[in-house]
């Protein structure tokens, strides 16, 4: 049994390069493309943001002398692809799944409004939110807080390559211990960088739980939505 009828999953672009060092892994692709097909098919409504730093970063760019702005659009359609592909990969193992941007772009994908995506959602399409917010100077963390709080995700889950929140990195600090729960003003109070402060300061203020876990290990986007004890929940 699901304990979420409706959930928003940021992924990280960089999660797509998989082993690689750039771009689309499709192994890595398609596999995050058949663990979300197992939670479709129980019935879970499903709204996707994914970053594009695997294809270009706003914020690298301007220490390349990109203007900001510029950069961050950039990053924009980075996010495009992604969304593309993850659609196209979805479709592959028969999910409908659809692309929506938050700046016009059609025919890649139809421009974003809250009720065409909760529509589609009840359909049992697959929603895939690209884009960003549409503007510079935000994150696409900020830009899943966002479309999880318009969208009345129940939950917003952020798959990642460690399997939670801990005291210290723990791919650098062998001593950093797990939290396997936080209130956002614990995690504040801590200075715990779970997403960046404009996206997590709209979760809490919305009253929308975050969980951060492991997206690469097998099964694990199925458990969290199950409600079983994964990764670390922050409400």
């Amino acid at each position: 049994m699901a304990s979420y009828q409706r959930i928003l999953l940021k992924l990280s672009g960089e999660s797509l390069m998989g082993a690689d060092r750039y771009g689309i892994n499709t192994e890595t692709l398609l596999r995050y493309a058949s663990e979300i097909k197992t939670v479709a098919d129980t019935g879970v409504q499903i709204g996707i943001v994914i970053g594009g730093g695997n294809i270009f970063r706003g914020l690298s760019g301007v220490d390349r002398g990109f203007d900001r702005v510029k950069g961050d659009q950039m990053g924009m359609l980075a996010t495009v692809i992604n969304s593309l592909a993850l659609q196209s990969a979805l479709q592959s193992l028969g999910v409908r799944a659809a692309t929506l941007t938050a700046i016009g772009m059609e025919p890649l994908g139809e421009r974003y409004a809250r009720e065409k995506a909760i529509d589609y959602m009840q359909r049992g399409t697959v929603v895939i939110m690209a884009g960003g917010t549409g503007n510079p100077f935000f994150t696409t963390d900020t830009g899943a807080a966002l479309r999880g709080i318009e969208t009345e995700a129940g939950i917003l889950l952020k798959g990642t390559r460690v399997d939670g929140v801990y005291t210290a990195d723990p791919e650098k600090d062998p001593a950093a211990q797990k939290y396997t729960s936080l209130t956002f003003d614990e995690a504040y109070a801590k200075n715990l960088r779970i997403m960046d402060l404009t996206a997590f300061t709209l979760c809490r203020e919305n009253r929308l739980p975050i969980i951060v876990f492991d997206m690469n290990a097998e099964g694990n986007l199925l458990r969290v939505v199950r409600g079983e004890a994964v990764g670390t929940l922050i409400s």
